[in-house]
């Protein structure tokens, strides 16, 4: 989840203190990829240009399903997925940037104890914790060539494929690497663990609920 990395003892990227929860689900991309640009088309802003589709912003819809097999179980996710690109802090903040702060962090919650600590808290930290959760391997595929382009003779020394990177602040890799965060409106789940007594339930998010700050409510159903 968004602001809750996991505990890695291969991952020696700077961590946030422990000051947000969420319930938004991540996984990385690279910006070269056809997902990015098509978050950014549908979404509100219908962003299209090369420039703007390499920083930060998106909020196109997004689905995502999980299949845990050992358990049965099945997560369907509903909403919108925004991009966090290197812009994400530092320099002047972009109509981008903002979004994404703005939406994402409506549902990133303060923590017991993290009262006061919001400002030691840091997007672009995060960014490069979830760059370090990756193998150096997986690193490595962020200075592969370009995903989807045809193969032409060899590519440049500095895209090849198979490649480990160490480096945290590799300046291509992360010039291409990006983390989406899906904001999720509506989970379904559906337990099919005792085909006897296989139930789905709906939480559908309420930002109007408990002041303010949302909760989620849940509707039991066949599945």
């Amino acid at each position: 989840m968004w602001s809750q990395l996991p505990e890695n003892k291969h991952n020696n990227a700077p961590k946030n203190p422990r000051v947000y929860d969420s319930d938004m689900p991540t996984f990385t991309t690279d910006v070269r990829m056809q997902k990015v640009g098509d978050l950014f088309a549908t979404s509100a802003g219908k962003a299209s240009s090369d420039e703007q589709v390499q920083g930060s912003g998106g909020g196109g819809p997004c689905e995502a399903v999980y299949w845990i097999k050992e358990k049965g179980m099945q997560w369907r996710m509903k909403g919108t997925a925004f991009i966090v690109a290197p812009d994400i802090e530092g320099g002047e903040e972009s109509s981008g940037v903002r979004t994404v702060k703005s939406e994402a962090g409506a549902r990133m919650r303060v923590v017991e104890g993290g009262e006061g600590k919001e400002g030691e808290w840091s997007w672009g930290r995060e960014l490069t914790g979830h760059f370090g959760n990756c193998s150096p391997g997986m690193r490595g595929s962020w200075r592969n060539p370009p995903p989807g382009t045809p193969v032409k003779g060899e590519p440049d020394k500095d895209h090849q494929l198979a490649q480990k990177v160490e480096d945290l602040h590799d300046p291509i890799a992360r010039s291409n690497f990006r983390v989406v965060i899906i904001k999720p409106d509506e989970v379904e789940q559906t337990d099919l663990s005792d085909p006897a007594t296989a139930r789905r339930y709906r939480y559908t998010f309420d930002g109007n609920a408990q002041d303010g700050k949302g909760e989620w409510k849940m509707e039991e159903l066949w599945p």
